[in-house]
């Protein structure tokens, strides 16, 4: 079945792309793409999946069609033909008002 994955931010960089079309297993789960992801992209090893490679890491958000998948099932999320994947990069910083 094909996926459309989204990248944004430095993992945008690390693959060349915002969006591309991916090929899975019927019986694929995020888990399972991102595990690909690690593997077939050098800027991505190390930085979707935890060490154990049964979690996403921390910070990370992946949603499957517009929906955060830890509000689902996790790396176990099931997918469907024409979902899409979208993975962004922890995100850091903000403005603190000095002025109080």
């Amino acid at each position: 079945m094909e996926l459309t994955l989204r990248f944004f931010a430095t993992f945008r960089d690390a693959v060349g792309e915002k969006e591309r079309t991916h090929t899975v297993d019927a019986d694929a789960t995020v888990g399972d793409v991102l595990a690909d992801l690690e593997t077939t992209y050098d800027g991505l090893d190390g930085h979707l999946l935890a060490e154990d490679g049964t979690a996403v890491r921390q910070q990370l958000s992946v949603l499957k069609n517009g929906r955060d998948i830890t509000h689902m099932s996790g790396p176990d999320t099931e997918l469907e033909d024409g979902d899409v994947v979208s993975i962004f990069p922890p995100v850091a910083g903000g403005c603190v008002d000095h002025r109080r």
